[in-house]
């Protein structure tokens, strides 16, 4: 019996000692790793960084950024999917992992409309529609009626989920066949682009926007509705073929696995919050187009939900086949 009483009193005092340290030792109380699903230097990576290291200011504690690019975002994000749901290991997500890979992949190795709990929203970017500068097209229409008048001749590179999408659907609404170079990465796609191995690339403004400025690429439209601030002497696509529907943008926000605690997620989505309101972050990335649209985690679970179907119904309509 009194064998039993003391177990019963030192399982009570393991118990207390628990819950005191828990109390003790409050969310973060180590790193938090932050996994970037693409290239470094990509505006994924550029982006999630920036955000991290404001964010790290707000939770007092670091945030590590791994890069972790493969199959248009779904190595990193299959790892996020898969870890303890604990608010240690988060995804700076994309169109890419968290609307279009369910459209573009036959199989994945998680459900991606249950597999994470939003955190907040980040911002968006639209693309640039671009060209090596020996290409003899001068604007879109001119690419176009090449494209025409030689199916297939005109290739273009890509590297993650919007890059393809963006350029298939342009062709569809264009009635032309491009023939696609894939690659592992944005910035290998642009050296090639450089290089004059492939004619066309589509991608966000953080790839585009310092090579065409540069005079190493020709820029030819921009995928949003509206002329961008940044480089407003290009047409939108729209504008550029006579076109009303056509949009393609690219955003940005961060999820953790499913059943991340729900005041962990209040926290990281503070931080979040609080990093997109950084004025030196917003002037930072104001050059490449970058819109920061802060908000809570059930706005972004409803964003999702509206981007999974738009993203959908793309890839349909350009007759993309699921790999």
């Amino acid at each position: 019996m009194l064998s039993r009483i003391r177990c019963a009193t030192l399982l009570a005092a393991a118990v207390l000692c628990s819950a005191a340290a828990l109390a003790a030792d409050p969310y973060p109380a180590r790193p938090i790793k932050a996994i970037v699903p693409f290239a470094p230097g990509s505006a994924t990576d550029q982006i999630g960084r920036a955000f991290a290291a404001e964010m790290a200011k707000v939770l007092g504690q670091t945030i590590v950024v791994d890069n972790k690019p493969g199959v248009n975002g779904m190595l990193g994000a299959s790892e996020v999917a898969k870890a303890t749901p604990d608010g240690y290991t988060i995804l700076i997500g994309t169109n890419s992992t968290n609307a279009a890979l369910k459209s573009l992949m036959k199989q994945l190795p998680y459900n991606q409309d249950t597999a994470f709990a939003p955190l907040g929203y980040m911002g968006s970017v639209p693309l640039i529609v671009a060209v090596n500068n020996e290409v003899p097209a001068k604007n879109l229409r001119e690419l176009m009626a090449m494209a025409k008048a030689k199916p297939g001749f005109v290739t273009f590179a890509s590297a993650s989920t919007s890059q393809l999408v963006s350029t298939e659907m342009l062709a569809s609404m264009a009635g032309v066949q491009l023939t696609n170079v894939p690659y592992k990465s944005g910035p290998a796609a642009m050296t090639d682009l450089i290089g004059g191995q492939v004619m066309m690339f589509t991608a966000d403004f953080a790839v585009m926007l310092p090579q065409v400025k540069g005079g190493k690429i020709r820029g030819l439209a921009v995928t949003s509705t509206k002329r961008s601030p940044a480089i407003p002497e290009l047409p939108t696509v729209n504008e550029a073929l006579g076109l009303k529907d056509y949009e393609l943008i690219a955003y940005f926000a961060m999820f953790a696995p499913a059943g991340t605690p729900p005041e962990v997620i209040a926290k990281l989505n503070h931080a979040i919050n609080a990093a997109a309101g950084s004025r030196e972050l917003q002037e930072k990335f104001a050059p490449i187009g970058f819109a920061v649209e802060p908000g809570t985690p059930e706005a972004l679970a409803q964003r999702t939900r509206v981007e999974t179907a738009k993203w959908a119904k793309a890839i349909k309509d350009a007759k993309i086949e699921p790999q």
